[in-house]
């Protein structure tokens, strides 16, 4: 029996277990831990949970040991004379010898029975050198910058420094409040030469126009002469920069961070879906930052999608429901507008209705459109294909968050197929009665103002004031993406949620209020729905791919429920690099 596969596992040291699933035996700060070979060594520590300080490192990008904070002191097994076995411990270790410098644990992998130390007397003293040098320089603005509240630099000197300075000189002078594009500035005296910005523009965003120039303590970062930091995802560098160096323009000198309110939610501006974070005070958003999923958009985001929400609280907004009489809009409630728009549709043979939704509305806004349509009886329901040229990295060619959702939702391998022939109906006179949710035809469906005249009853819902909204009879203001609740499906097939961020404005409803609420107009029964999770339940017991889901399971990072096929380019890229070792991901 001592013979058997089960027993022989039974006899094994944990140390044995771990070779045999390619893992490797590490002791960090005297515990023994396991992980794969290869492992960077700040990696290894974080899995670990045991926290290394650092500023150039990044798990996205290359390492290049600039900044020296992560030094550690590393150990290893000393070679035993020729004829003798290694000493081993009680568990089968062998004894570690400890080197007497430090090592930096970002550029270093692991190694089997490696002891790795980041506490003790030689890393203090090293941490408070490093930081000491860092801060020679630095320039004392913490009051006025803009990093304050989430600044590394100020983090880490309390943590990590000396406490005091013996700096006597005059500090190097270095050039401030830099135009170097038009989304971004640079403060340069406050750099600490990390690179970070540097790797990103050429390894992310290929558009490597950053550089160090000159030397020693005159190092400053520079753009490429004859170039400006344009890029489309320029902010990321922003993001990044551990210090003050870097700074949205957007965002610059606008709110403190400690003030604001940080929910996590999706990027609505094309079918990537990136996965962002809204920073808020009162009812006011101030930032977008992304948000770290490495299944979706890895940590970077684009700076048109960033900076896309000004018009939430723009004047352009609708607020109220309008109703058109003569020429002219004027305020009218939710309860006549609704209950003219039921008598409206009503009054005509369903086949003289159509419907356009938007593929920026959620799966259950889309399931409620749907609904609409199969009370009416009409069969004329279309979306509004949006397209662009994509862009290699996150900006999808589709620029509809949804059209996956669309299609799994109304059961449609093209739920943009339908439109020609509601507009040719509109033209002809076929089609008297048009409800359209969220869209401007005018701008984006390529109706005229003509168009439209012809109709007998034109209702939209819609955030802003457009040409379309001009035309109809019935204006019902309806919510931004960051006032709303939901769900979306990427290109990819990732089923995402998307969460409400800040109140509605004025009297604007929710787009799925909207729609419950003209269908119970319609057919004059009592609500019985009065949460978005009951229609996402009604999706689930309806549709497969939702099957045995609800909002809350969604999660923050999302979940897959179809395959598409459609690969998002810059995971592609980044993958490859970690398959390479590049970077650790």
């Amino acid at each position: 029996m001592s013979d058997t596969p089960s027993a022989t596992a039974e006899l094994k040291l944990p140390k044995d277990l771990a070779a045999e699933k390619g893992l490797v035996n590490v002791q960090i700060d005297g515990v023994w831990h396991q992980f794969p070979k290869g492992t960077r060594m700040i990696e290894a520590c974080r899995q670990a949970q045991v926290t290394v300080p650092h500023y150039c490192y990044h798990p996205k990008l290359s390492s290049p040991g600039n900044c020296r904070m992560c030094l550690v002191q590393m150990g290893m097994p000393p070679r035993p004379a020729p004829g003798q076995e290694p000493q081993r411990d009680e568990n089968g270790y062998e004894i570690i010898g400890w080197m007497p410098r430090p090592v930096i644990a970002c550029a270093n992998t692991i190694g089997e029975n490696m002891g790795i130390r980041t506490t003790g007397d030689l890393v203090t003293k090293c941490r408070e050198g490093v930081m000491e040098f860092l801060l020679i320089n630095h320039p004392l603005d913490c009051p006025i910058c803009d990093q304050a509240g989430e600044c590394r630099l100020q983090e880490q000197s309390v943590q990590f420094g000396r406490g005091v300075s013996r700096f006597i000189d005059m500090k190097v002078k270095k050039p401030k409040n830099v135009d170097i594009g038009p989304r971004i500035r640079l403060d340069d005296e406050r750099c600490i030469m990390c690179s970070r910005c540097i790797r990103f523009m050429d390894e992310v965003a290929g558009d490597p126009v950053l550089g160090f120039t000159q030397r020693g303590t005159h190092t400053t970062l520079t753009v490429h002469p004859d170039r400006l930091l344009d890029s489309n995802y320029s902010l990321n560098t922003a993001d990044i920069c551990p210090v003050g160096a870097l700074t949205s323009n957007d965002f610059r000198f606008q709110m403190r961070v400690w003030f604001l309110k940080e929910t996590p939610t999706i990027d609505v501006n094309c079918g990537t879906g990136t996965n962002i974070n809204v920073w808020t005070r009162g009812n006011k958003i101030h930032r977008i930052t992304p948000r770290l999923n490495d299944e979706v958009n890895s940590a970077w985001m684009p700076d048109s999608h960033r900076l896309n929400f000004h018009y939430i609280d723009s004047a352009s907004r609708l607020t109220e429901p309008l109703a058109k009489t003569a020429a002219n809009h004027s305020a009218t409630t939710w309860s006549a507008a609704l209950a003219e728009a039921a008598s409206r549709i009503k009054a005509v043979p369903a086949a003289q209705v159509a419907i356009i939704a938007s593929g920026r509305m959620t799966n259950e806004e889309l399931f409620l459109a749907r609904t609409l349509a199969a009370e009416i009886g009409t069969t004329q329901l279309s979306l509004v294909p949006r397209t662009a040229e994509a862009d290699a990295l996150l900006v999808a060619a589709d620029r509809n968050p949804n059209t996956t959702g669309a299609k799994l939702v109304l059961e449609t391998e093209d739920p943009y197929a339908k439109l020609d022939s509601i507009r040719e109906g509109v033209r002809n006179g076929s089609i008297k009665t048009l409800i359209v949710l969220g869209e401007d035809l005018i701008t984006d469906a390529g109706f005229t103002a003509d168009d439209l005249q012809k109709l007998d009853f034109l209702v939209q819902s819609s955030v802003l004031a457009n040409p379309t909204a001009d035309q109809a009879h019935l204006v019902l203001p309806s919510a931004a993406f960051a006032e709303k609740r939901g769900s979306m499906v990427n290109l990819s097939g990732r089923l995402q949620r998307l969460n409400r961020v800040v109140e509605l404005t004025g009297q604007a409803h929710d787009d799925w209020e909207i729609l419950r609420d003209l269908i119970l107009a319609l057919t004059g029964e009592k609500n019985e729905v009065h949460h978005i999770e009951d229609i996402f339940k009604a999706i689930a017991e309806s549709i497969p791919a939702f099957n045995g889901l609800t909002l809350s399971k969604i999660g923050h990072q999302g979940t897959q429920i179809a395959e598409t096929g459609y690969q998002i380019p810059l995971l592609a890229n980044e993958r490859a690099r970690k398959a390479a070792g590049l970077i650790n991901g």
